[in-house]
């Protein structure tokens, strides 16, 4: 494929220090310094108390819910998009809340706020908010409200690493955020996660949840004694709290993720640069350009076509010509396009997929194509003038 999809973000520095560590006497490979190393690098970057590496985003998508579930085990409802990763609704269900979904923006390809503060309800326990593809859509108004209304915000950050709101970065704002590092997002672990907080009780929960339920893995002494104390016939290192997971990451992880850290806000730079040259070069009248770029780290060139050319047999040809000059696409962009059409939904939701009209758009008429630092303009304009063309 000579445009393919995405770029492996490992880099032969990464892999070196790794060959280095392999080739210690007894390395240690399961979590450890360099996963905590890690962790605090993150945390100091991100600008939050705490976070939690674990072995991939939707874990930590799980982890997220699971530990909203400890806090209301009477279930609720849960505000999430159509348009998003699998495993954002998935954590939901499988965490025993319902999810109430709200249409997106096509501006930011997120939740709206005003279809977000519609829909909450008393039986509303959090709102949880995917920045799809790195544009903010977050809003002062639904800060403001949901601190009004004592509704947390959980933030999916996986797709966003480094885009901001008011200059803040998003991941920041929210009781928690979740992360992830797969090969092809904007740094990479392999495979790998992180839950961030300022929350320290969902610190130390949430490394118990990550690693068995097991006391000795949470780090407040107060909670740990208090375990201890309760329950003096056990052994105080295998008291299991949580009917809990194993989602621990490894040291290869945790040394991959602190030096590729030092690379992030440059690669960011670079691949809002790669769009904003992109959007530049683009045939207005065929396709939309006027994103929400304040604040963005862009994932993937977006490929959304206007009305006049919504239509099947455009996206036929448009298709046939990206597959001709080997330009790989997903069509229907995030996730997919609307998980409401997916098996998993449907069979309950039946045709309630068709009530989203913008997730519905995407679906059909939205596409993603690759971007990456490595990106060259000259690439760049050879796509665009297939995209053009057609």
């Amino acid at each position: 494929m000579k445009y393919p999809l995405m770029s492996d973000n490992v880099t032969r520095e990464d892999l070196d220090l790794v060959i280095e560590h392999l080739k210690k006497d007894n390395p240690k490979l399961t979590n450890g310094p360099e996963c905590r190393a890690f962790e605090e690098a993150w945390s100091k970057w991100l600008g939050v108390k705490y976070s939690v590496f674990v072995n991939s985003g939707a874990s930590a998508n799980l982890l997220s819910m699971t530990m909203l579930k400890i806090k209301h085990p009477e279930g609720g409802e849960v505000i999430v998009p159509p348009f998003t990763w699998v495993s954002d609704i998935a954590s939901i269900i499988q965490c025993g809340f319902t999810p109430v979904f709200v249409d997106i923006d096509l501006d930011t390809l997120g939740m709206n706020t005003e279809g977000i503060l519609n829909a909450v309800t008393p039986k509303t326990r959090a709102v949880f908010l995917t920045y799809a593809q790195g544009f903010d859509c977050l809003t002062d108004e639904l800060l403001l409200k949901l601190k009004a209304l004592n509704i947390p915000l959980i933030e999916d950050v996986c797709e966003s690493h480094g885009a901001t709101h008011n200059n803040k970065l998003l991941g920041s704002y929210g009781w928690m955020s979740n992360f992830s590092f797969y090969f092809a997002h904007h740094m990479s672990t392999i495979e790998g996660g992180m839950v961030c907080t300022n929350d320290p009780e969902v610190y130390h929960t949430v490394r118990m949840l990550r690693s068995h339920g097991m006391v000795r893995e949470c780090e407040s002494v107060e909670m740990s004694n208090d375990y201890k104390s309760r329950y003096p016939d056990l052994n105080p290192d295998f008291i299991f709290a949580y009917p809990a997971y194993n989602m621990r990451n490894t040291e290869i992880g945790g040394i991959l993720g602190q030096n590729q850290l030092k690379h992030l806000d440059e690669n960011v730079r670079l691949r809002n640069e790669n769009l904003f040259y992109f959007l530049s070069k683009l045939d207005q009248k065929k396709y939309k350009v006027d994103f929400k770029l304040i604040g963005c780290s862009n994932y993937a060139f977006n490929l959304v076509l206007q009305p006049d050319y919504a239509n099947e047999e455009f996206v036929q040809r448009l298709m046939g010509k990206m597959r001709d000059n080997e330009i790989e696409f997903r069509r229907g962009s995030v996730g997919g396009g609307n998980q409401l059409r997916q098996p998993y939904l449907r069979s309950t939701y039946d045709d309630y997929y068709l009530d989203f009209p913008n997730t519905e758009h995407m679906h059909f008429y939205g596409f993603y194509i690759g971007n990456y630092p490595t990106l060259t303009k000259t690439a760049i304009d050879e796509i665009v003038d297939v995209l053009n063309r057609v």
